[in-house]
């Protein structure tokens, strides 16, 4: 690792969808020079001693204390965020007291079985608790062609996929497309407020 500063791109994924369009978002930071992407993920909370999952080191505070920039991602359940990021994100107590996260981009992203599933709603959701932290939210804006073309996930509050609810629906390449632009547009954004 250097010293460069990064954008976290820290997610949960049951299945495997949210971990892929995670992949895709890091690409895009990747495409910003002088930043780089740290991937990381959440456990499950049935083995939360676990320190990786599928080979992606686990978060810890310290990962979202050092961030220059974060791009959240869960899957949706029921319209809101999965609950091992919940539990992350309610552990950040001691950053929000300290205002750790201040001034610095974030976005986020979703994954659905059903394509009328919640994503907008699981996007919000994520979206409170760092406005609480004081971040400031980067979403995709219609300039991004894909977001006009796209037939089954993206969405001007963020990244979001349908993966059907077989799960057996891979990203397209507008879904891949928004990943990437989401996760460009925060790292340029968190070069500006360095």
């Amino acid at each position: 690792m250097t010293n460069e500063p990064y954008v976290l791109v820290l997610y949960y994924s049951r299945e495997g969808a949210t971990a892929a369009m995670a992949r895709q978002v890091a690409r895009g930071v990747e495409c910003v020079r002088g930043i780089e992407a740290r991937l990381r993920t959440v456990p499950s909370l049935v083995a939360p001693e676990t320190e990786s999952e599928g080979g992606v080191l686990c978060a810890t505070q310290d990962d979202l204390k050092g961030c220059a920039g974060l791009v959240l991602g869960s899957p949706t359940r029921f319209g809101n965020m999965a609950a091992p990021l919940k539990q992350f994100l309610d552990e950040s107590s001691a950053l929000w007291l300290q205002g750790s996260l201040i001034d610095r981009p974030a976005g986020v992203f979703t994954s659905t079985s059903s394509l009328h599933g919640g994503q907008e709603s699981t996007l919000l959701s994520m979206m409170i608790p760092l406005i609480h932290h004081g971040m400031l939210m980067v979403g995709v804006p219609y300039s991004v062609p894909e977001l006009r073309a796209t037939q089954a996930g993206g969405t001007p509050y963020g990244a979001s996929h349908w993966s059907t609810e077989a799960g057996d629906r891979p990203l397209d390449d507008n879904e891949s497309a928004i990943c990437r632009a989401l996760g460009k547009r925060v790292a340029e954004w968190t070069l500006r407020s360095i």
